[in-house]
Parts: C-alpha cells; sequence; structure tokens
C-alpha cells in the first residue's frame, strides 16, 4: 500500500505539471509568470490575455484533472484486493498530487498556478453531478460579486463537504481539506486585494484586447 501510495502521488504530480499556461504562451508569445499577477493559471490567463485565452488553459488544466481521476478508476476497478476506503483513498492521492504539480511544478521553480481549474476537473470526474452544480454555483458567484475568488472559494467548500457526506474513509476528507488550505494561502493576497477593493474584476477581462 506503500509502494501504491508514492506511485500515485508521483504519478498524479507528473500530470499535474503538464499546463496549460506554457500551451498559452506558445501562441500569445506572453509568458504567464511574468504578466499580471505572475500566476500560471487560467485566471491570470483570463485577466492578462482575454477570455479566450483563460478559457484555453481552463480546458487544459480541467482536463488533467478529469484524466488523472478516470485513469485513477480505470486502473483501481481490477484491484479487487483493495477495499472501498483504500481505492478512494488512492484516487484522491492522485488527486491532491495534480494539484501540487499544477501548483508547484519543478520546472518552474515550484511556482505554478493556483489549482482552481484542475480542483475543478478532479471534482467533475469524481462525481458529474456535484461537480456540475459546484461549477454552476462557481460561475454564478463569480459573476454576481465579480470576484473569480468568491467562486474558487465556494468550489473547495462544496469539494471538502461533498467528499465528508459521501466518500468512504476519512483519509480522502482530510486530503480535500489540507488542499483548501494550500489553496487559501496561494489566494492570500486575492482575499486582501478583495478586502481592499483592489482585486481585479471579472468583467475586466472581457474588456482585454486579443
Amino acid at each position: 500500500m506503500v509502494k501504491a501510495v508514492i506511485c500515485f502521488l508521483v504519478v498524479g504530480y507528473l500530470i499535474g505539471c503538464i499546463h496549460g499556461s506554457k500551451v498559452a504562451q506558445f501562441l500569445s508569445g506572453v509568458d504567464l509568470k511574468k504578466a499580471g499577477h505572475g500566476n500560471a493559471g487560467a485566471s491570470n490567463a483570463t485577466l492578462s490575455l482575454g477570455w479566450k485565452y483563460g478559457v484555453l488553459v481552463a480546458l487544459i488544466d480541467i482536463g488533467k484533472g478529469v484524466v488523472a481521476i478516470v485513469g485513477a478508476h480505470f486502473y483501481l476497478t481490477d484491484a479487487t484486493h483493495l477495499t472501498a476506503e483504500q481505492t478512494w483513498l488512492l484516487t484522491y492521492l492522485i488527486a491532491a498530487g495534480v494539484i501540487l504539480g499544477h501548483n508547484f511544478p519543478f520546472y518552474m521553480g515550484f511556482n505554478g498556478g493556483k489549482g482552481t481549474a484542475s480542483i475543478i476537473g478532479i471534482l467533475l470526474a469524481v462525481d458529474w453531478k456535484i461537480g456540475l452544480f459546484a461549477l454552476i454555483l462557481f460561475i454564478i458567484l463569480s459573476f454576481a460579486t465579480n470576484y473569480l475568488i468568491v467562486g474558487v472559494l465556494e468550489f473547495y467548500l462544496v469539494f471538502c463537504t461533498a467528499t465528508y457526506l459521501w466518500i468512504p474513509g476519512l483519509g480522502p476528507t482530510i486530503i480535500t481539506i489540507l488542499l483548501f488550505a494550500i489553496a487559501i494561502i496561494l489566494h492570500i493576497e486575492n482575499i486582501q486585494r478583495l478586502i481592499n477593493g483592489t482585486e481585479p474584476k471579472v468583467t475586466s477581462a472581457f474588456k482585454k484586447k486579443k
């Protein structure tokens, strides 16, 4: 089981290191680590390059979360020697690896994105109904408040709550809480700007030129 834990974390991390921001950089010539808030995620791509690039980066980063979870489910289907708790623990470990790889990729000096798009893909793959609900609520809250950070915090809250209520074992819940804590730490500047009224608004992304 220890070997499996390490393998799932490492595989998840390597998948997470595949960055949509690099595709955006190739197409636009803009290094997102040197633009906007210096973040290699979909939100900074949207604010720095416009909504089309934001969608591109988001789809790639969401996709890797989906691929990791679907791949884990496919692989673990034949692992009849594992209990349901162990299966879900390994599934959430590969999910954690994806987020860690996205946020701390080795080839970016361990300074990548903030994991929002990838966590969306992960929850959609874990349970598409809950994931879709959380995503719709994410969009509604982000546009209603005009701040993306509000939707981000909502999504993590739904993820943690759904995991606690419906996923067997304590491990997955602990993992989601730790991922939420990492997200809060990485978004501290956004939260501070939100409090100060200086956080970029969602509508500003649609004013960006190509």
